[in-house]
């Protein structure tokens, strides 16, 4: 069994000198559509964690040696480098504290209409089951369990740095924007300079 060591981590401030340079890495923002639709690294691209996962072979194609892989924290984004990582691309860097990191290091982001973040979300439907069925619980027996299933989920989620539930939220129309789909992204990867 292989192990998967923590990835390379680059802070805000390096990324920023980098970046401003005009010859820095590849920026991969791996958030849903929405999020990066609200919110993104000037010269980044959007490719869903998701649409990562499946297409990961096809696009090692159009990607530079040098890439930086962006979410909203960085775990999702760890995700993405593990991914691509056991796909053979090398070089991979994951964002530390990803794009949260990188306003509150200054740096500059590209703004659309303002969504919830995904992880919000996630806190919203979780804490929302967990109230309505505790207190229906009180005049449903048994009921209270569905909030007792959302928590061990939610811990499963934490010890394993995934979240089945922000992945069927991500799904969602909402969080989906404009289709993002692998010839969308080739096409814009190609046309960088």
């Amino acid at each position: 069994m292989t192990t998967h060591t923590d990835p390379p981590r680059l802070d805000p401030t390096a990324l920023r000198t980098l970046h401003d340079s005009g010859d820095g890495p590849r920026l991969l923002d791996v958030r849903t559509p929405g999020e990066f639709r609200t919110a993104h690294i000037p010269g980044s691209y959007n490719v869903p964690l998701d649409t990562l996962r499946e297409h990961r072979a096809e696009l090692l194609h159009h990607l530079d040696d040098e890439v930086v892989l962006i979410c909203r924290s960085g775990a999702r984004a760890a995700q993405a480098e593990q991914a691509l990582a056991e796909a053979g691309l090398p070089n991979l860097r994951v964002l530390d504290g990803g794009v949260m990191a990188w306003e509150a290091a200054g740096g500059a982001l590209t703004r659309g209409p303002e969504r919830w973040d995904l992880e919000r979300q996630v806190r919203l439907v979780a804490g929302s089951i967990v109230l309505v069925t505790g207190v229906a619980g009180l005049f449903v027996p048994g009921l209270h369990l569905v909030g007792t299933a959302v928590g061990a989920g939610l811990t499963v989620a934490a010890l394993t740095n995934t979240c089945a539930m922000g992945m069927l939220l991500s799904k969602l129309p909402y969080n989906r924007g404009p289709r993002t789909d692998l010839e969308s992204i080739v096409t814009a990867l190609r046309g960088a300079p």
